[in-house]
């Protein structure tokens, strides 16, 4: 999946855009993270635990905007944001939104193309190749050969 922040990706075309997509978390504050954060304010410096608290929401909230973008068929999410706000003072929302679509490739022949977007390209026409025919396997008896009986020497 890939996330920009911008409204277009550079290297690949829009085909089609599959509309908004977002991931959304509300989290309480933990009374000991609280605690330890207001001694840490008074000294200043960060505050870790809310930090970490921080970074685990995006990551959750990440999550949900991919699945949600994936259930629609979607391979990229473009003008991706973050937003934050605080309930009631207790809790706080984490919320990752963007737009949803499908982007194709450009490849080497196209000026916009870039190198991601080139590799991509190939990676695709490749999948598209039809693959070679089989052979026949090794394990295979010839057609004229007198059937197998399983196990050997069982009565006919």
């Amino acid at each position: 999946m890939i996330i920009v922040t911008t409204n277009e990706v550079p290297g690949f075309r829009i085909l089609s855009v599959q509309g908004e997509v977002m991931g959304l978390t509300v989290r309480s504050r933990d009374i000991g993270a609280s605690w330890a954060a207001g001694f840490k304010s008074i000294g200043g410096g960060e505050v870790r635990e809310f930090t970490s608290l921080l970074y685990e929401s995006r990551r959750e909230v990440m999550g949900r905007m991919v699945a949600d973008a994936q259930q629609r068929g979607s391979n990229a999410i473009v003008a991706m944001r973050f937003d934050t706000s605080e309930i009631a003072g207790q809790w706080t929302e984490v919320c990752a939104y963007g737009t949803a679509v499908i982007v194709q490739a450009l490849g080497p022949d196209d000026a916009a193309a870039t190198p991601q977007s080139i590799d991509m390209w190939h990676r695709d026409q490749q999948l598209r190749q039809p693959s070679a025919p089989l052979g026949a396997p090794h394990d295979v008896p010839p057609h004229d050969a007198p059937p197998t009986v399983f196990p050997p020497n069982a009565p006919s």
